[in-house]
């Protein structure tokens, strides 16, 4: 079970880290960022809730689990407005790389606020994940950073480890695909609302940019979200979130393969260094698996 756990974990990051290949194309084409996540949480939620009527699944909510819900769409929308406003002050690899600090965050208010032991190991990999990152915020030959993407993309994190504990803690009994299904509609209700307030058009140019809309959520937000949904339910918000650890992997390759961006030494030592934390964090969880 936990072996699935770590499996899905992985998966989640994965697909979470090819978001630049999509949204780059977009940002270089001129179209309305709030347009383009108001269609890629809509897409994705008609898709999960298409699955859920096929599985007869019963759709309704009560009060509560509607606030949750609301709670989770707000806090997905953050994090993705803030995320590729950051792209415009760091590159899309270092970018994502930085979103990673949401596992330190994660552990933070994990151990803060509900008393979740870390142990040496769990910590020696947030450290060495921590310092990956900014290994790879570093530019230039000083401590040269830039603090207003640094900044962005960090509040990013922050409202992304909301979301994961938010899942973990509220104890809301609802299936991983209704989590989703009602997360993804509020957060595409945040995105159709900032657009119609900013009087954007809600057109889409071409069938191209259509089927990029629709890969784009289902790969970026479908797969990525229910797998971390079940990953977060199998091993706990803090190994999940440390696993996430690949995303920055993966959009830094996506990034110097398809968008040529270099790979400079820094790079290098960054990733390997979060890698590093990943497999300690691995390492971590199996341990108290032993012990339990």
């Amino acid at each position: 079970m936990k072996i699935k756990g770590y499996a899905l974990g992985i998966i989640s990051a994965v697909s979470y880290g090819l978001i630049p290949i999509f949204i780059l194309p977009v940002k270089q084409a001129h179209f309305s960022l709030d347009i383009t996540l108001f269609y890629r949480f809509l897409f994705s939620a008609l898709m999960i809730g298409g699955y859920l009527l096929y599985s007869k699944e019963n759709l309704s909510i009560n009060k509560k689990e509607g606030l949750i819900l609301a709670a989770l769409g707000t806090c997905y929308a953050f994090s993705s407005e803030l995320l590729f406003l950051g792209y415009d002050y760091l590159t899309a690899g270092i970018a994502s790389t930085v979103l990673f600090i949401y596992p330190v965050i994660v552990a933070l208010i994990m151990f803060f606020f509900y008393k979740e032991k870390l142990t040496k190991l769990s910590i020696l990999s947030l450290f060495f994940a921590f310092t990956g990152v900014i290994i790879l915020c570093l530019k230039g030959k000083g401590l040269e950073i830039n603090y207003a993407g640094l900044g962005i993309v960090m509040l990013s994190s922050l409202f992304y480890a909301l979301y994961i504990i938010i899942v973990n803690k509220s104890n809301i009994k609802v299936s991983g695909f209704k989590l989703s299904f009602y997360s993804m509609l509020f957060t595409s209700g945040f995105f159709m609302i900032k657009a119609l307030v900013g009087k954007e058009s809600f057109e889409i140019p071409s069938t191209a940019v259509f089927f990029n809309l629709t890969v784009f959520a289902f790969l970026t937000t479908v797969i990525s979200t229910l797998c971390l949904v079940y990953a977060i339910k199998s091993i706990g918000s803090t190994p999940a979130a440390i696993l996430g650890a690949l995303e920055p992997v993966v959009a830094v390759m996506v990034s110097v393969m398809i968008f040529h961006e270099k790979f400079t030494f820094n790079l290098f030592i960054g990733i390997s260094l979060i890698l590093f934390g990943v497999i300690l964090n691995v390492l971590a969880g199996s341990k108290k698996i032993a012990h339990s």
